[in-house]
Parts: structure tokens; sequence; C-alpha cells
């Protein structure tokens, strides 16, 4: 059993996405100053809300949940009924299945709150968790915390869109051998990778065959690009009783600083995350949760708008990767980038600090995603499109500059 500390230091905030570089004054003076390479500074490690800014009427959302005053400032610890029941039907047509609004579903602080809310009623000291290996670096960190035995399944990200995915023998021999819960994202952050039907099916095949909880996390299951395709792991013909699915309108409608997210599924599971809210947060942010009622309600052809100036700043940052020899998966949806850097005279983790110190560049190291992939960094690439571009060629400059 771990020791307090030993609870605590598996968190590791410490180079969590922009948490260093916002840490220290002197670094952020540096980056301010683009030293040595010059160039305008850009910081990847997340979206930009001045370059995407936040979806139509959000801040008149939120001034009505601000006029309304205590019954919006104290609602329910699952969020607002009213709210729910609107929310409840655009997820329900949006995933394929039917959403209860008072059984079903949970608005959280963030999707973050709601990833800490659902491994935090399903798992305990001793349980066996599958983590994707890349994924979304809070997943093994709160599954390390809560003391659950994370169990690796590997992701294919390399290859084609059609070789890309995760290991189902290793799922399939994970939930043989005692595994009770999977936790993974997609589009998956940090690849960019959608899973394929086949996939999503398999999956939830297995997971109900074995009697085991599905944690999926669909943040940006809105940003598909040009040609593809994706089903919702909820909406298959056969899924474990104890499924969540967590979505929120922060990063790709850039409504981060807004903190909202939502939970849906399992009554069970939603009923032990709102017993939990209760008590680490009471409840989202009451005023904010008004915000939600642009949520799938932007005008017509925003979304389209947004994916097509997403893919347009993808397609140019590839090209500059590329041509830099860094080794680059397409991303199918979502704004990441998850590119591998060739040898350097450097490691990861000092190559990705002289990338802020000498050109202005902040980036979020690929070791904060799994075991083993030092060798990468990931950028969040909803940026001012030239300035996003001008950064990426400084990456690359720099790659050439610490090449091995």
């Amino acid at each position: 059993m771990k020791t307090i500390d030993e609870k605590f230091r598996a968190l590791a905030t410490d180079h969590a996405p922009g948490q260093e570089v916002r840490q220290k004054a002197g670094d952020l003076a540096a980056m301010m100053r683009g030293d040595i390479l010059g160039g305008v500074p850009v910081d990847f490690s997340h979206g930009d809300v001045d370059a995407f800014p936040p979806t139509p009427g959000s801040s008149e959302a939120w001034n009505d949940g601000f006029g309304r005053g205590a019954r919006q400032a104290y609602t329910e610890y699952r969020g607002s009924a009213p709210i729910r029941e609107r929310l409840a039907a655009r997820l329900g047509a949006f995933t394929g299945r039917p959403v209860d609004a008072t059984s079903e579903l949970i608005i959280t602080p963030g999707t973050q709150g709601a990833l800490f809310l659902a491994l935090g009623a399903t798992v305990t000291t001793g349980t066996r968790v599958a983590v994707v290996e890349p994924d979304y670096f809070a997943n093994r960190k709160l599954v390390e915390f809560f003391g659950g035995e994370r169990v690796p399944i590997p992701l294919r990200y390399k290859g084609t869109a059609a070789q890309n995915g995760p290991d189902l023998h290793a799922v399939e021999s994970a939930f043989s051998n005692g595994t009770t819960v999977l936790v993974f994202s997609t589009p998956n952050n940090p690849t960019g990778v959608v899973y394929s039907h086949a996939a999503i099916t398999a999956i939830a095949s297995l997971a109900a065959s074995h009697g085991v909880t599905l944690i999926v996390d669909q943040l940006y299951s809105r940003l598909l690009y040009s040609g593809e395709s994706y089903t919702h792991l909820r909406a298959c013909e056969r899924v474990p009783d104890d499924t969540i699915t967590i979505m929120g309108p922060s990063k790709t409608e850039s409504l981060s600083g807004f903190r909202l997210g939502v939970a849906f599924g399992s009554t069970k599971l939603i009923d032990r995350m709102e017993r939990l809210q209760a008590i680490v947060s009471l409840r989202a942010a009451g005023y904010n949760q008004a915000a939600l009622d642009t949520w799938f309600a932007e005008p017509d052809g925003w979304m389209a708008q947004r994916s097509r100036e997403h893919e347009a700043i993808r397609d140019a940052l590839l090209g500059v990767f590329r041509s830099g020899g860094l080794l680059t998966t397409t991303p199918q949806a979502g704004s990441y980038l998850f590119p591998e850097v060739p040898p350097l005279t450097v490691d990861g983790a000092s190559f990705v600090r002289l990338l802020r110190h000498q050109a202005g560049v902040t980036v979020t190291p690929g070791s904060e995603f799994g075991p083993g992939l030092s060798q990468s960094i990931r950028l969040n690439f909803s940026q001012d499109h030239a300035a996003a571009v001008a950064a990426a060629q400084r990456i690359v400059r720099m790659v050439e500059i610490y090449r091995a």
C-alpha cells in the first residue's frame, strides 16, 4: 500500500501541460523574449482562446446565469436540473443513445473533474485498471493515486489510420486476467488517433462479456477532419452496464475558462460521482453552468468552420515537421500533434526547456503521456495560424542545432 507521500508523488504536476512555465517567472520572461531564435512566443501547451474565441453567446449566457442569483449559484450537486434536461437531449442525439437527465448525467468542474470523479467511483486499492499508452496524462496518475494497479495497453499511432489503434489482443488479455476498468480517450490525446468502428465495437463487446467498467473521454469528438467518421461507444449494440462517457465544451469550443464538463452513463456510477463531487467541490460553478446552453447550439456552420481552420493549421504544421525529419502522425481529430524528435545531443526534458528559453516555444514533454515517450513532444495547435507555423519552424531549427 502506498504512503501518502507516494500517492501525491504519483500526481507529479511539475511538468503537466503549461504548469512549469507558469510557475517560474524567469522562464516566462525568457519565453516572452524569444531568446536566440526570436519570433512571437507560442505556448503550445494549451489552446489560444484569443485566436479561437469562445462560442457565440457564451458571455451573455454567463451573465444570464449571474442574473438568476442564488437559483443558479446553488444548483443541485449534479448540476442545474433545467440545464441537464436540455443537455441530455442534445447529448443523446449526438451520441446515438438517449440520456436520462435525472439519473444518468452530471455536470462537473471541467472534464478533468469528471475524470477524477469517474475513477474515484471505480478504483480502490488493488483495482486492476487498463490504461492506454500513450493517452491523457491524468489517466495513469489518477489510477496510481487511487491505489489501482495500472495495466498498460499499447496504442499503435505511427502508421496509417487503418493501422493505428489500441492493441485489442492486449485488451482481451487484460480483461481475462482480472482487469475490471479500462480508461481511454478517442480521439486520442496526444496523437489525434480516432478509434475505428471495429475497435470500439470490439472493446464494448469484450467489456460486456467480462463485466469491465469503461470510462471513455470523447472531448474532441466534434472536431473531426475531412473524411473522418466517429463511433460513439455508448451507441454500440452491446455495451457493459457500467459505462461512463466524458465530454465538455472546453477545447473545441474554447470554453476552457468556464471549467465545465459532463459525464453520462451508468446510474450507479453517476450517483457515486455526485456523492464524491458533493464533498470535493459541491458542484460545477453555478453561474458558469449557464454557458452550457450554448453548447451544441452554435450558429449554423460555426462548428464546420472551426474544423476547417484547425485542419488548415494541422496540415501546415505537418508539412513543416515532416520536411524537418520529425516523424509525425496525421491527427484524425482534435488539436494535438505528437512529433517524435530524432536523436539529439540533449535528453528530451532538456530539449523542452531549451525550446522555451531559446526559441520562445512551450510544448508538453512526451513523457507525460506514457513511459518511453521522452523523445516526443505534444503541441496543441489551436493557435494563430501564422504564429503556429513560425513556431514550428523554430522547433525544426532547434532540432538541427541539437541533432546528434
